[in-house]
């Protein structure tokens, strides 16, 4: 099988700084739509659409049941505002030119084991942006209210080099795959949000080539959160994604710290890696002010099976296993190129791309365990 490893941006960093304003701006409104009827708020609804907007809804004998947007604001009214309804959604794909924009968002109610694909045509009016028409279509589903939050890196070189790097994107969609099976949401945030560089796709592999041309999952990777885009307190996992660029923002990084710590101490979440991606656990303290890793077994890529005198080697800011030694872990690995995975409570670690997958199904057993 022909392997060839790809090292991409896809998105340039400094792409115009009004694109990104003007993509934020209509997901703000979708969220508004979202929010709204996830948590009764009639006023948020109303915020999103324009005031003679319509919904084309479906209805039993009806082809298009059409639905005036006061009348749909009725439905959350006298209701109590703020609690929540069991909808979960997310935005899967934005697309605009000048004034005028289309977009497509996932709504899901575990409880019902309902799923919808809303498809929005939205325009700027008065610098606002607003939904002028909405669509939707359901089908059952056994998707689930869990949600994992992938951490990955903005870091395009090693170091001061111009030795380019990337988060590894066989650890990406391994994890991601192994989560969407289990009904699992994922979202994706990095120190500076947007694009990510990625490293090791291979188009050979079934997985890789299916997520490689998965619109919605590229939205995801062009348009990663920021840390203050992050609600801590939505999500039952972290999950760090190694490759070179792991190596460098993620660990410094004191906002994706407090985000992984406020779900692991007060969610009793998880916090997992995969390879070197446990770097970026290396410097999280829990509330007493100890390292994570103090008295746990741990697991990552070894420094013995780095190429040492290596340019990309020299540009490490710190080594993985010994600076985990340092703080009073103890840090095991296989032999190279064999998965291997060790559990410690809620501390879930893998040595290499080849363990993502089983990081990943040890995650998902424990959150199911804890739901029975």
């Amino acid at each position: 099988m022909k392997h060839f490893f790809l090292l991409m941006g896809l998105l340039s960093l400094n792409m115009s700084i009004n694109a990104q304003t003007e993509k934020d701006l209509i997901e703000k409104t979708l969220l508004n739509y979202i929010n709204g009827t996830s948590y009764n708020d009639p006023r948020l609804i109303e915020k999103a659409f324009h005031q003679s907007a319509n919904l084309y809804l479906d209805k039993k004998d009806e082809d298009v049941w059409i639905v005036p947007i006061h009348q749909y604001i009725s439905w959350y009214k006298n209701k109590n505002t703020g609690e929540f309804t069991g909808r979960h959604g997310t935005v899967l794909d934005v697309d605009y030119f000048k004034n005028i924009a289309t977009a497509k968002a996932e709504i899901w109610i575990p409880e019902k084991n309902l799923r919808y694909i809303d498809m929005f045509l939205l325009k700027k009016i008065d610098h606002e942006w607003k939904i002028i028409s909405k669509t939707a279509s359901g089908e059952s589903s056994t998707k689930t209210e869990h949600k994992i939050l992938f951490i990955v890196s903005n870091a395009s070189f090693h170091g001061t080099s111009n030795l380019p790097t990337g988060n590894s994107f066989s650890e990406i969609v391994n994890a991601y795959d192994t989560f969407m099976k289990a009904g699992f949401s994922v979202d994706f945030v990095s120190p500076q949000g947007g694009s990510i560089p990625l490293a090791y796709i291979n188009t050979s592999d079934s997985i890789h080539k299916k997520l490689l041309y998965n619109k919605e999952f590229m939205y995801q990777l062009k348009h990663t959160k920021r840390p203050d885009q992050i609600t801590p307190k939505n999500y039952q996992a972290v999950h760090y994604i190694g490759g070179g660029s792991a190596m460098y923002d993620v660990p410094i990084n004191k906002d994706i710290q407090n985000i992984s710590m406020a779900i692991y101490e007060e969610n009793g979440g998880i916090i997992s890696s995969v390879c070197h991606g446990t770097a970026g656990i290396v410097n999280l303290k829990t509330k007493d002010g100890k390292y994570l890793v103090e008295g746990k077994t741990i697991s990552g890529y070894p420094e013995t099976y780095e190429r040492e005198g290596a340019l990309y080697f020299e540009q490490f800011p710190f080594l993985i296993q010994k600076t985990i030694e340092e703080r009073g872990g103890i840090f095991k690995y296989a032999p190279r190129n064999q998965p291997y995975v060790e559990v410690q409570g809620n501390v879930i670690t893998g040595q290499n791309y080849l363990s993502s997958k089983e990081v990943a199904l040890k995650i998902i057993e424990n959150i199911k365990n804890r739901a029975l």
